[in-house]
């Protein structure tokens, strides 16, 4: 059975995105050393997971993107869940990168449901990418295996937070910490 693992930027103050969704923040607060780990972990993932929103933000820009992220995010396959259904728009060209976003999966019933399928696919880590709303509806699942966390030398003040609803605390083994020249420090819990 391969791992879940969920990997998130987070504020000092527990936000993974300010009020109105800003996350430049991720941005202005990394270093070439975070941004490798980071290039580094989704390259380890055999499939990348995200919500319907995300997906719809992210699959028109990475096929003609350059830099380290391009590679991974185009090659690894994908999977996108929502609640509403989805239809993958035709590739914008004829590229294997175009190709690789309008493969992606699709999921649109019970996410518990369609994880544990995953999971016992054979296969390197999944990896979760993407929003508040996803990874809260993630959580609620018990199914993630690692947390990454990457908190980020900032407060926001404000913002969208992953952990808020919970039914009931969410325990977590602190399996490692790794920190960044630039002030970013990785958390990784396990259950």
């Amino acid at each position: 059975m391969r791992k879940l693992i969920m990997k998130m930027s987070i504020s000092i103050d527990g936000f993974v995105s300010g009020a109105k969704g800003e996350k430049d923040w991720v941005f202005k607060t990394g270093d070439e050393e975070s941004l490798a780990w980071s290039v580094e972990q989704v390259r380890q993932a055999g499939l990348l997971i995200m919500g319907r929103t995300t997906f719809e933000v992210i699959a028109p820009y990475w096929p003609t993107a350059t830099g380290p992220f391009a590679a991974p995010m185009n090659e690894i396959p994908k999977a996108v869940f929502s609640k509403k259904g989805f239809t993958i728009p035709p590739p914008a060209g004829q590229t294997p990168a175009a190709a690789s976003w309008a493969e992606t999966r699709v999921f649109d019933g019970d996410l518990a449901e369609a994880i544990t399928k995953l999971k016992a696919e054979p296969g390197k880590p999944i990896v979760a990418i993407g929003g508040a709303g996803f990874m809260q509806s993630l959580i609620t699942t018990e199914l993630i295996d690692e947390y990454h966390l990457a908190t980020h030398p900032v407060a926001l003040g404000s913002g969208v937070p992953i952990f808020a609803g919970l039914a009931m605390p969410l325990y977590l083994k602190l399996m490692g910490v790794k920190a960044f020249p630039g002030g970013a420090v990785v958390h990784t819990y396990g259950k």
